[in-house]
């Protein structure tokens, strides 16, 4: 058995702790008293690895799909991309309910019904990469048979129009649209990006990085954030240099690596749960007069960071240590539904026999 390659965990460790420090920082920490520059400043911060922390995430998960999506009978990538859906749906419910007791709190939650609907179709929550990976699982199937040079293609003109700023603003419709060409350049090009990651050096690291902070800076000093084509452009940058800084991680600083593995390989609890408790502490200190010194501003992003995603893991041990598993993988329901029927049948086939 061959051992497993850790740069891939170790990136989608780095990406959860992105997203997550993102929610801290833009639904929380810019509305505490006194917030100012050093604020403001972990808010750019976060603005400039938008191009980094979900694409990278999304190729990630593209590397990662190939037998389902190319397996013969079909069964593999319809049973993912239900339980997807399904986990999608779930927490959607559960994170309109909890959010319901935080009013204040700055995300978007459903307050009806047809707002309801909405989010679990066509304007989707915070959650929404659940319900991406899902479509691109169908739509990767549809198309297997395509070949890789008009696939990615029309997945990048197609990255390029969401970025535009031209379609109807529907939730997170937009990133679902333009993170397609990631997933599927991770499905088809999964050799070439091992190849990339396994050659990688300081050198050509620093190099990239040094690329993407230039283009991030020039994207944002002439204002070409919604120029045609220069958003998947700017994360293609951005994906190879995660990419290389990930491997070269992965293989000499440990020390960083090994957590970063462990968190990469817990990433759906934290996905799915980490906005409630956030809403709950923003809550609880709303009105406890805590006011954002600079010292707060500096240490308090992270730190809240680190216990939100610890809180959502020892919540995801409980649920699990209680027989509630079913809430991070719904299938497990209809599996044992499905078990309990044969095991009757088979028993009465024995009895009649």
């Amino acid at each position: 058995m061959t051992a497993r390659v850790g740069w891939p965990d170790v990136a989608k460790g780095v990406c959860i702790i992105l997203v997550v420090l993102w929610h801290v920082v833009t639904k929380h920490a810019i509305g505490l008293d006194g917030a100012g520059a050093i604020t403001e400043g972990w808010a750019r911060l976060n603005a400039q690895l938008l191009p980094l922390r979900m694409p990278l995430f999304f190729l990630i998960s593209g590397m990662f799909a190939g037998g389902a999506v190319s397996a013969p009978s079909g069964s593999s990538w319809r049973r993912r991309a239900g339980r997807l859906a399904l986990v999608y749906v779930v927490w959607v419910l559960i994170q309109t309910i909890a959010l319901a007791i935080t009013p204040e709190f700055d995300t978007a939650r459903a307050t009806d019904g047809w707002q309801l609907l909405a989010q679990l179709t066509i304007s989707p929550t915070n959650l929404w990469y659940l319900l991406a990976l899902a479509v691109y699982l169908v739509v990767a199937r549809l198309v297997r048979q395509v070949p890789t040079g008009i696939v990615l293609p029309l997945t990048f003109a197609l990255a390029a129009v969401a970025a535009s700023g031209i379609l109807p603003d529907l939730g997170n419709l937009w990133q679902v649209l333009q993170n397609l060409f990631f997933f599927l350049a991770g499905l088809r090009l999964r050799s070439v990006v091992e190849r990339f990651a396994a050659a990688s050096g300081v050198l050509s690291t620093v190099m990239l990085g040094l690329a993407y902070v230039v283009a991030v800076g020039a994207v944002g000093v002439l204002g070409m954030r919604q120029w045609p084509g220069i958003w998947p452009l700017l994360a293609i940058v951005a994906v190879a240099f995660g990419v290389a800084a990930c491997a070269l991680l992965d293989r000499h600083v440990d020390v960083i690596a090994r957590p970063l593995r462990w968190v990469g390989r817990r990433t759906l609890p934290i996905y799915v749960m980490h906005m409630v408790p956030l809403a709950l502490i923003d809550g609880a200190l709303r009105g406890s007069g805590l006011v954002a010194t600079p010292l707060v501003e500096a240490v308090w992003p992270p730190l809240l960071t680190a216990l939100v995603i610890a809180i959502c893991l020892a919540a995801h041990a409980l649920i699990v240590r209680l027989g509630l598993g079913m809430l991070f993988d719904p299938l497990l329901v209809t599996d044992r539904l499905t078990a309990r029927v044969r095991e009757r049948r088979r028993l009465r086939v024995g009895r009649r026999s």
